[in-house]
């Protein structure tokens, strides 16, 4: 599983609000929701965050072992 809880972190270092994503860089609140419910985002949505955040994957995301 693929979890985006760095990424709140890397925010709050950054002093980022998803406020200032969705006004300053245009995220939509689907967006935002699908990364709070850790589903699916495209390559290009990490790569947008990475760059507005001057950060790399890692501070994004983290993978998680699926349980067997």
């Amino acid at each position: 599983m693929i979890s985006y809880a760095p990424l709140w972190e890397t925010m709050r270092r950054k002093g980022v609000t998803t406020y200032a994503l969705i006004k300053n860089h245009g995220f939509s609140r689907g967006t935002l929701d699908s990364l709070k419910q850790n589903r699916n985002i495209s390559t290009a949505t990490l790569n947008d965050i990475c760059n507005i955040l001057a950060c790399s994957v890692e501070d994004v995301m983290v993978h998680i072992p699926d349980k067997k």
